[in-house]
């Protein structure tokens, strides 16, 4: 832990977790180790929207909604995620595999529509593309 960044530490204490997320008791320890106030970690942790303080699923779906994937028909590609995976933003699925978020930007605008699943970029998306993505993900594929 020597040398790390409270983001560092978060960053690891999340991806340690099966829940992927950050309880409030490990928070706590977190502040203790950076000798801070548990709001300050509190703080890092809810402004960056890559940590969680909810569990959430096994694999995390962002999807771009800016302008640029609007206007390449992300609203589509939103319809399709949701209905093949039963859930809507905010939500995980029954099988704790897939956990749907929406980001104001994934800076893919040259490739929009875009999503993230964990730290894997799609770009370029079209409807039918999205079961065969969940599919591959499902099976450890990507």
């Amino acid at each position: 832990m020597k040398g790390k960044s409270l983001i560092d530490v978060l960053h690891d204490v999340q991806e340690t977790n099966p829940e992927n997320y950050i309880p409030e008791n490990l928070a706590i320890k977190v502040s203790q180790t950076f000798k801070t106030t548990p709001a300050k970690v509190y703080g890092v942790l809810t402004f960056y929207t890559m940590f969680s303080s909810i569990p959430r699923g096994k694999h995390i779906i962002r999807v771009c909604r800016s302008l640029s994937c609007h206007l390449a028909d992300g609203e589509k590609i939103i319809k399709k995620l949701k209905e093949e995976l039963g859930i809507d933003f905010g939500e995980t699925t029954e099988d704790k595999e897939f956990t749907l978020e929406e980001s104001s930007c994934l800076g893919m605008c040259s490739v929009a529509p875009s999503m993230m699943i964990d730290d894997v970029p799609f770009g370029n998306l079209k409807e039918e593309d999205i079961p065969l993505i969940l599919k591959k993900v499902r099976e450890g594929a990507l």
